[in-house]
């Protein structure tokens, strides 16, 4: 386990409206207010052709191959996830969300794009004095959080 230490900051209270994209619009809201960290709650409706990584094609397999889901039509979200730079830094969202319609439900990350359906609410805590970036990982290839 590898931690840090941060303090709370601004608290925002975000609609996402009908067609926005999930991260690339919370990203942006990041850079225009200056958020370098944070963590988030989500909750509304993802549009149908919204798409989500679901986990690896094979556990331990390198090199690791993303699995990739569409949703075939709307569903009720709920989701978490955090903001860290990248080595550049630029605020990048890590988010996972449960998609559901009826009895089914896939979750996964919305990094290949999160469609909103009408509209998504969100709750952004700012997280300030903190040291973490997200570094890229030779082994896995993924940009991981080192606090």
């Amino acid at each position: 386990m590898k931690f840090s230490e941060a303090n709370a900051g601004r608290v925002f209270v975000i609609r996402l409206e009908d067609g926005d994209i999930v991260h690339e619009t919370l990203e942006s809201f990041a850079k225009d207010k200056g958020i370098m960290a944070a963590s988030l709650v989500i909750l509304g409706g993802a549009d149908r052709g919204s798409a989500l990584v679901t986990g690896p094609a094979q556990g331990r397999v390198f090199p690791i191959e993303p699995k990739k889901r569409v949703l075939d039509n709307v569903h009720e979200v709920a989701g978490t996830g955090t903001i860290f730079p990248d080595e550049g830094g630029a605020p990048v969202l890590h988010m996972h969300m449960a998609c559901g319609r009826g009895s089914n439900t896939t979750t996964g990350c919305v990094r290949n794009g999160v469609k909103v359906w009408q509209v998504m609410e969100v709750i952004l805590q700012e997280l300030t004095d903190t040291t973490g970036i997200r570094k890229k990982d030779a082994a896995t290839g993924f940009d991981l959080l080192v606090p």
